[in-house]
């Protein structure tokens, strides 16, 4: 069971580059047809420096990136088995765009106990920033791990 210990605890950064192609077929696979996320001359009159990322792709890059997606299971001995995600949330600082690199250093910023035990709430927060070292982004996430047996 993952206890107050945890808080703190930093996981290995992942740095991912912001590739047209794989944007593309986010936009695709969630129907998404806004033209400033598709036509960078639209971008650029909406006064991005290139195509913007929607809010939610940072969470999908960091994991398609990352060597190990699930290394914060491991680490703090989670079963992947007894995991819900609970709760997203991204907080924009700048923009993030076509041709960025970026780098997501996430830790545990809380560890909770809910109903007597039966389940723990983990909060992962990720401080993302780009090529020049400029904090563009937070994200965090609420995991929920079932205590106890499985079902």
């Amino acid at each position: 069971m993952v206890d107050q210990s945890a808080v703190g605890r930093r996981f290995t950064p992942v740095t991912a580059h912001v590739e047209p192609g794989r944007l593309r077929y986010f936009f695709e696979t969630l129907g998404e047809s806004n033209p400033v996320y598709r036509d960078a001359a639209a971008a650029k009159a909406a006064g991005f420096t290139a195509i913007p990322i929607p809010p939610t792709y940072l969470f999908c890059l960091e994991l398609m990136d990352s060597e190990t997606p699930f290394e914060f299971l491991t680490a703090l001995d989670i079963d992947l088995g007894k995991v819900l995600h609970g709760e997203q949330s991204f907080a924009y600082h700048a923009p993030v765009v076509v041709g960025d690199t970026v780098t997501f250093s996430p830790r545990v910023t809380s560890v909770t106990d809910k109903k007597g035990g039966a389940m723990t709430l983990i909060v992962v927060e990720t401080e993302v920033t780009n090529q020049n070292g400029v904090h563009v982004a937070d994200v965090a996430r609420t995991i929920v791990v079932r205590n106890g047996a499985s079902s």
